[in-house]
């Protein structure tokens, strides 16, 4: 019995360094996504709960594990696919809601699409404008929404997973507001210019 203690708590320790926070229903979704994912809309009922919900942070663990990767790869699959062909998604767009979203660059050379984990809009700058936008979540409507078209964003790279600030201008800067109003459980439409 003595020797019992000290092997469970050098389990613990090590086990420790390595715990992800992924839910069963979260590793369901994104190891089944096939490679897109199902868009949650305002159509449905229980969707729209789910849309609605606030994001919870990602771990560090979280986000060097392979499900992270799936998911990020997910994410750009689904809006880059011809159902959606969107320019940015955030986690809970697919049922996962996790601070994560996934937004064409439209300020880089080529448009990529990049996945930002631990997203925050961080500063704005200057007065907002009025702009169309539309969403993979409400299908069929469009509005005009006023938005900074200056800003910081602040991220966990997945990289050095390092907490990055990045300053982004104009249509590129709509996208960022409008994917991370999705992880505040924020829809466009709530918003929409009267």
């Amino acid at each position: 019995m003595k020797h019992l203690f000290p092997a469970l708590l050098l389990l613990m320790v090590l086990t420790g360094c390595r715990r992800d926070t992924w839910t069963l229903t979260e590793k369901d979704i994104i190891e089944s996504a096939s490679p897109i994912s199902r868009v949650l809309t305002v159509d449905n009922v229980e969707d729209s709960m789910m849309l609605r919900q606030k994001s919870a942070l990602l771990t560090k663990e979280d986000i060097r594990s392979d499900l992270y990767r799936k998911l990020a790869a997910t994410l750009v699959a689904t809006v880059t696919s011809p159902e959606q062909d969107g320019v940015g998604i955030a986690g809970p767009q697919i049922g996962i809601v996790r601070r994560i979203i996934a937004v064409q660059r439209f300020d880089k050379k080529d448009s990529p699409f990049e996945v930002y984990p631990n997203i925050l809009i961080t500063a704005t700058r200057g007065e907002t404008e009025a702009g169309p936008e539309g969403c993979l979540s409400v299908p069929g409507r469009k509005g005009d929404v006023m938005r900074y078209r200056d800003i910081d964003i602040t991220y966990t790279s997945p990289t050095t997973l390092r907490d990055t600030t990045e300053r982004v201008t104009g249509f590129t800067a709509v996208i960022f507001q409008h994917e991370t109003d999705h992880l505040d459980g924020i829809l466009y439409t709530d918003k929409l210019k009267q």
